[in-house]
């Protein structure tokens, strides 16, 4: 089990911290009492499988009194178990954090028998010890919320397959209508169609023959190395977005040829690259079952 405690100063973003964590695959817990953390590592250690450690995002701050006193013998106690603790610590300056609390008309913790600035002061002297045991201390007086996302992805430095967002990847008939999910849509129907060929027209891009008969025209493999490159380039920044789900469509005209070899080829690349990827033929059987609709209306109509 890996553990992450962030705090720092009320006000500097560390609700926002949890939640770009919760999506970066953190099981997230706000307002966690130190006292409790040693008991809860035990319990959470319990469940874990074989598939690889969790990882645990703790939000504390002075929202409990006993925060300051009770983190450093936490921290032993966790040392003693040999669990590693990396601390985030958010600061922000003055102006930035009483903007804030205008804003949200919130009351700072320790604002009950003093003025927001002087609760502010306060508690950046009484953090100084927390914030000399941080891994990162990270300033988000400046940092939009999709800064401060493309900020931890650096500093928690997810591997591809880690990274919050998962692919996927249909296939579709234009016949039958654009996919309405769709982030990114290709057209494939400049390729020619193996639907014409009486032998090829009952199979589909899954089928060696199909594969082999597209591959013999270089524009098709070309579109799809550029297409390669594209993702390779833009999937990284899409993650910088804060963006979770890519829907890609791949469109031929009946959705069962051209557009699934197409996707499957493009989903087996980007599954090299590390991302979770999953691939839907929207339309793979529809163009079979309308054959067979059409058949048996002709041999009703001629009976």
């Amino acid at each position: 089990m890996d553990i992450t405690i962030v705090t720092g100063l009320s006000g500097s973003g560390k609700t926002m911290a949890a939640k770009i964590l919760e999506d970066m695959g953190y099981f997230c817990i706000d307002n966690m009492p130190p006292q409790l953390v040693v008991d809860m590592t035990r319990v959470l250690s319990e469940s874990e499988t074989g598939d690889g450690k969790s990882r645990v995002a703790l939000v504390m701050d002075t929202r409990n009194p006993g925060f300051v006193q009770h983190l450093s013998p936490a921290l032993e106690k966790l040392g003693e178990m040999n669990v590693p603790v990396r601390i985030l610590f958010l600061e922000s300056n003055d102006a930035a954090l009483i903007s804030r609390y205008k804003q949200s008309r919130r009351d700072h913790p320790m604002a009950r028998h003093m003025s927001l600035p002087e609760a502010i002061s306060a508690e950046r002297k009484l953090l100084v010890p927390v914030k000399a045991l941080a891994t990162d201390v990270l300033d988000t007086s400046d940092l939009p919320a999709a800064r401060m996302r493309e900020r931890l992805l650096q500093l928690f430095s997810l591997a591809p397959e880690e990274a919050p967002i998962t692919i996927f990847v249909q296939s579709f008939g234009f016949k039958y209508g654009i996919p309405t999910d769709s982030d990114i849509l290709l057209d494939v129907r400049f390729v020619p169609n193996p639907f014409y060929y009486e032998e090829l027209r009952p199979l589909s891009g899954l089928d060696g023959p199909v594969i082999d008969f597209l591959r013999q025209f270089p524009e098709f493999s070309q579109y799809l190395a550029l297409y390669e490159e594209l993702f390779a380039f833009t999937t990284p920044y899409y993650i910088r977005e804060g963006k979770q789900r890519l829907n890609i469509s791949v469109g031929c005209t009946g959705g069962r040829h051209r557009s699934v070899m197409a996707a499957e080829h493009l989903s087996a690349y980007l599954r090299t690259l590390g991302y979770r990827v999953n691939t839907l033929h929207r339309d793979f059987h529809r163009d079979r079952q309308t054959r067979l609709l059409e058949k048996l209306e002709e041999e009703f109509s001629d009976s």
